[in-house]
C-alpha cells in the first residue's frame, strides 16, 4: 500500500493496522516514498541456549563455584568493609 503523506495524516491509525498486519506501508511526499511503516518484532525473555553458547565460547564454566572458602565467611566480609577492628 502506497499513500500520500496528506492522506495518511487522516488515516494513520488504519495504516498501522494495515502495518501489523505484515502489509506494507509507503507513505510518499510529492510523489517520492519517504517513510516505511513495518511491525515491530516483539523481543522479549532471555535465550538461556544462546547464553549457553556464549559462556562456552568465551570459556566460562561451571556455575562460578570455587571462591576460596574464606569468601563464604561473614567475619572476612567485615574485616573487607572495615567494619570490625583488628
Amino acid at each position: 500500500m502506497e499513500m500520500a503523506l496528506r492522506e495518511a495524516k487522516a488515516r494513520l491509525s488504519e495504516l498501522v493496522a494495515e502495518a501489523c498486519r505484515g502489509e506494507r506501508v509507503v507513505i510518499t511526499k510529492y510523489g517520492r516514498p519517504v517513510v516505511e511503516l513495518v511491525r515491530c518484532e516483539r523481543r522479549g525473555g532471555i535465550d538461556f541456549d544462546k547464553l549457553e553458547e556464549d559462556r562456552r565460547r568465551l570459556g566460562l564454566i561451571g556455575d562460578g563455584e570455587g571462591w576460596p572458602e574464606e569468601f563464604d565467611d561473614p567475619a572476612f566480609s567485615r574485616r573487607v568493609l572495615g567494619l570490625e577492628d583488628e
